[in-house]
């Protein structure tokens, strides 16, 4: 059987090399429909212009202008796709706002010598916490979008976790931490209490960084991505063990400051019989601190729960907007921190106007006060 025209014109051609000033000099409709009639070849066809595909590529086609119709046959250049998640912007401008809040709270209690007592050195705990966190966000933008390797993303997934787990044991341990100034006033400015701060930050950061390093140390899905969870590369009892460990500690944070509020009522009302009646003040004083021990666990528990949740029932099939969606709240937390443990205390707002600006201000209280007054 004979090749047909079209045919042997396309297998003679690559041997030809065609110059940018080469015109091709034929009617466009009679050499589209020899070239479209011969179904030994793949092309694609159409009436502004056609890409003609051989063993699965595309010929380099040169520039060539058809006065007759404006087309032009010619090697097409596909732009550059590189879209950034929207999220991912969101999560990084978080991650910034919260290294730029915890740095300022990290450098005034390391700088004020006054600022040591064990109620601060909590604080800074968790301050530090949430700036590493913070840290973490923007490097986890950083390496997605530029440095992306399976490595790289375990260590920051990594990074993350133990931050995350730092800061909420912190928040668990400035808990017990007032429990106890309530509860032993009168032995809290001693020894022993420094002894059990200690002990409570070796145990925070220790147990953090364990999990922190499960995923870098081999307990990730990247070997078996059915294994995956709705986080990748963490695995689904990977998740499912970071969920439970934040509920038990959300409900002893929950019980504790029950108690607290018990102790507070209990003072106020012991106050009130000494003094015969219960005074303006006092109720205002008790309502306040209920008030604060609210927004606490209120602010805590809406950050951190719908994330929680949705790690112990989202499967890895799911939208990756659920997983977003729960997670970007869970890093207001840390946002909010040092609003809540740092910048409303009077000691630290001292350390930042003398930081700042170095003017003292003889109205504002300086005397080292119990966690029960923050």
């Amino acid at each position: 059987m004979n090749a047909s025209p079209s045919l042997s014109w396309l297998l003679w051609f690559p041997l030809v090399k065609l110059n940018h000033n080469l015109s091709i000099s034929f009617s466009l409709q009679e050499w589209k429909a020899d070239m479209c009639a011969d179904m030994n070849k793949t092309f694609l066809c159409n009436d502004t212009a056609m890409t003609v595909v051989v063993a699965g590529e595309a010929l380099p086609w040169m520039e060539t202008d058809f006065p007759e119709r404006n087309v032009s046959l010619g090697l097409s250049t596909v732009p550059l796709d590189f879209p950034i998640n929207p999220w991912d912007i969101m999560l990084c401008m978080a991650g910034t706002v919260i290294a730029c809040e915890n740095a300022i709270v990290v450098a005034i209690i390391f700088y004020t010598p006054t600022l040591r007592t064990p109620m601060f050195v909590l604080v800074g705990s968790l301050a530090t916490a949430d700036l590493l966190a913070g840290m973490g966000l923007i490097l986890n933008f950083v390496f997605q979008y530029v440095l992306s390797s399976e490595t790289i993303s375990l260590i920051t997934v990594g990074f993350l976790v133990a931050s995350f787990t730092a800061s909420i044991s912190s928040l668990l341990a400035i808990t017990v931490d007032r429990y106890f100034s309530l509860y032993n006033a009168l032995t809290y400015f001693s020894e022993k209490t420094l002894h059990y701060v200690h002990l409570m930050l070796v145990s925070t950061w220790g147990v953090s960084l364990c999990l922190g390093l499960l995923p870098v140390l081999g307990w990730n899905c990247l070997d078996d991505p059915s294994l995956c969870s709705i986080v990748r590369p963490l695995t689904r009892s990977n998740v499912t063990l970071l969920a439970v460990s934040f509920f038990i500690i959300f409900i002893l944070m929950l019980t504790l400051y029950f108690k607290i509020c018990k102790i507070v009522c209990r003072h106020a009302h012991q106050i009130a019989l000494q003094q015969h009646f219960f005074t303006t003040s006092h109720y205002v004083a008790t309502k306040k601190g209920v008030a604060t021990l609210a927004i606490i666990l209120g602010t805590f528990g809406s950050s951190w729960l719908p994330f929680a949740i949705y790690c112990l029932v989202g499967e890895r099939e799911y939208p990756s907007v659920y997983t977003y969606a729960t997670l970007l709240p869970a890093t207001y937390n840390s946002m909010i921190n040092p609003i809540i443990y740092a910048y409303r205390n009077a000691e630290i707002q001292h350390s930042l106007y003398v930081f700042f600006c170095g003017c003292f201000q003889s109205n504002v209280a300086t005397h080292s006060r119990s966690p029960s007054e923050v």
